[in-house]
């Protein structure tokens, strides 16, 4: 039990500086977590976000901030290659560790690393939190309800674009604001399941449960892209499309793709659910507010935090602090995000051999945590 949780952010990029340092250094929570260090390989960038952000320690090494006894936990924010070993070093100092999605890039290193944060005592909670948002927990109550009669099939996706070229943070001079994007497009963790379709995957999976199987095809569509004039050659893919069973004949279409995106949908014998709306009509649910953003609803996002970017990343790394203070298990768990990468992994096995691949893993819902 801890009064007040010494975080370190690992990794001052652009998720970083959208949301994770401008967040944990709001005066509302510092009764709840301090952010007392923050890392990054890149020389001079941790000491630069370090003094914008008034952080008191800055290290360019990760070894050198687990061992400085610093932090009680860390949310990390590097590349998503990273995620492995920079939880396995932090689960080996007993320190608690928010991913930043996606957890890990094969099933058997979220196998190991649960089981090691299990062996050590350690907390772990995986973005993305996408069952924290009532509208997600009240699309779950009216599927179980019965509103769209008997579920037939369900899609859901997202595409990378070039969102990561033209963000904002990687047109700059100065060490902050030239974050080079070229690991998303690369092998291990590039591409855009591991970016992008992770949240609407975490978010079917969570309205529907754990699927038992997945077929899929995937390739590179976009061998090149440019930052800055330069050229970024592509090796990972970036064109996935799964088809996951869920049993008795009820199907989910899940994609990844380099660009063009389509509706979260769920289809059933008496009617449909399009995003936030069920029969084109939009749903209500516990703490709707009219006109507000998508993260509405989310315990932590309040008063300044509304404002501010990336605010369900905030929230999922707030999980971990109430967690680590009060012994509140999240529902944003280590288990959930297992499941996701194992469809992932799966996928590309099945794009590879072009058979079927039976799916071993699950996870808790929200009904098991009580939620209304």
């Amino acid at each position: 039990m801890f009064n007040i949780v010494r975080m370190g952010v690992v990794g001052a990029g652009a998720v970083s500086q959208r949301g994770l340092l401008p967040h944990l250094t709001q005066e509302d929570i510092q009764d709840r977590v301090r952010l007392t260090a923050v890392c990054d390989i890149v020389p001079g960038r941790a000491r630069a976000a370090a003094e914008k952000y008034g952080i008191p320690h800055a290290f360019q090494d990760y070894d050198a901030l687990l061992a400085s006894g610093e932090v009680d936990a860390v949310t990390l924010a590097t590349p998503i290659r990273l995620h492995y070993e920079h939880g396995k070093k932090a689960i080996d100092c007993g320190v608690h560790v928010h991913f930043n999605k996606t957890m890990t890039t094969t099933v058997a290193e979220a196998d190991e690393l649960i089981a090691l944060a299990q062996e050590r005592g350690v907390k772990l909670v995986a973005s993305p939190g996408e069952m924290l948002r009532p509208l997600n927990q009240q699309i779950r109550r009216l599927l179980l309800d019965g509103a769209v009669g008997v579920p037939t099939w369900a899609m859901a996706g997202e595409a990378v674009e070039t969102y990561h070229e033209e963000e904002p943070y990687r047109a700059g001079d100065d060490v902050l604001s030239s974050v080079d994007p070229t690991w998303y497009f690369q092998r291990p963790g590039g591409g855009p399941l591991y970016d992008v379709t992770v949240y609407p995957l975490h978010r079917l999976t969570g309205i529907l449960g754990p699927a038992k199987r997945v077929t899929a095809f995937s390739g590179l569509r976009i061998a090149e892209r440019s930052w800055r004039g330069e050229k970024i050659e592509c090796d990972m893919d970036d064109n996935t499309f799964m088809l996951l069973d869920y049993g008795d004949a009820f199907f989910a279409f899940v994609y990844g793709a380099a660009a063009g995106m389509a509706d979260f949908a769920i289809f059933g014998t008496n009617g449909r659910i399009v995003d936030g709306s069920l029969n084109g009509k939009p749903i209500d649910f516990p703490g709707k507010v009219e006109g507000a953003g998508h993260s509405v609803g989310l315990p932590h996002v309040v008063g300044p935090h509304v404002k501010i970017g990336e605010s369900h990343v905030y929230e999922d790394a707030m999980q971990l602090v109430d967690w680590v203070r009060e012994d509140k298990p999240s529902i944003v768990t280590a288990e959930h995000a297992r499941h996701v990468i194992e469809i992932f992994d799966a996928a590309y096995r099945s794009a590879e051999t072009g058979e079927a691949q039976a799916l071993r893993t699950t996870f808790p819902t929200v009904d098991d945590f009580g939620c209304d």
